[in-house]
């Protein structure tokens, strides 16, 4: 039996914080076991609700692994839980800003250092009001590419039926089913030697959010009735 990973101090503070938020919702998870156990991997989700970082974290702390999320900046600027992401390791990300690249390096290091990094490419909650994932930002490509690890595809499904990102609607009763499913790491094998053009990192983007949407449509049992490609943009991290 494979033993947790330790997370010191933070990681036990944010547990107790999180652990109870995921009592709103009866959590499933399929295929866990492609967690890695031990070293880096990277962890790619779609993003529905503002629950969504709370029940990732317990999916990834109750499979052994301390996550290390990449949020927004103003996240860590929260009293109280912005210490405790910070001091968890959770890394701050800055768009439209010159400290854009602090986050990347910082989200390499922590994959060279043999954590796992969790990002979700779409920046945000969707607006798609189907919930399906937006266009996402490159910086996954960037992450997946320069570091030689595990990429895996997560969806997670049911957290917007609880808080919704789209509507802003809070209904914890009755309790909801919140899925996790994980696929099966990209190979990306075909993409390691080619330049780092915004077109490679444009592809490789939208294949990472095909898988994650695929394990999606397998947890919804239905098909995007469009394309969602709210909010369009062409990101860095």
């Amino acid at each position: 039996m494979a033993e947790r990973e330790k997370g010191g101090f933070w990681v036990g503070a944010a547990a107790a914080m999180f652990y109870p938020l995921t009592w709103m919702g009866r959590s499933v998870y399929r295929h866990a076991d492609r967690i890695p156990r031990h070293g880096p991997a990277l962890l790619v989700m779609n993003h529905v609700s503002h629950l969504d970082p709370a029940v990732d974290a317990v999916f990834v702390h109750r499979n052994k692994r301390v996550p290390r999320f990449m949020a927004k900046a103003s996240l860590f600027r929260i009293p109280g839980f912005g210490r405790i992401l910070g001091g968890s390791g959770g890394i701050p990300v800055y768009r439209g800003s010159g400290e854009a690249g602090d986050s990347l390096r910082a989200a390499h290091q922590t994959l060279r250092d043999g954590k796992i990094v969790l990002i979700y490419p779409e920046g945000t909650i969707t607006k798609d009001p189907e919930g399906w994932p937006k266009r996402a930002y490159t910086g996954v490509a960037r992450l997946a590419l320069e570091n030689d690890v595990p990429v895996i595809p997560i969806a997670r499904w049911g957290t917007q039926d609880i808080w919704n990102g789209y509507t802003k609607k809070f209904r914890p009763l009755p309790r909801k089913t919140v899925v996790h499913s994980v696929g099966e790491p990209v190979d990306l094998s075909a993409y390691r030697d080619k330049e780092r053009s915004q077109v490679v990192l444009r592809e490789v983007t939208e294949l990472l959010m095909e898988r994650v949407l695929e394990q999606l449509v397998e947890v919804r049992g239905q098909q995007p009735s469009r394309p969602s490609r709210a909010d369009d943009g062409e990101g860095r991290a």
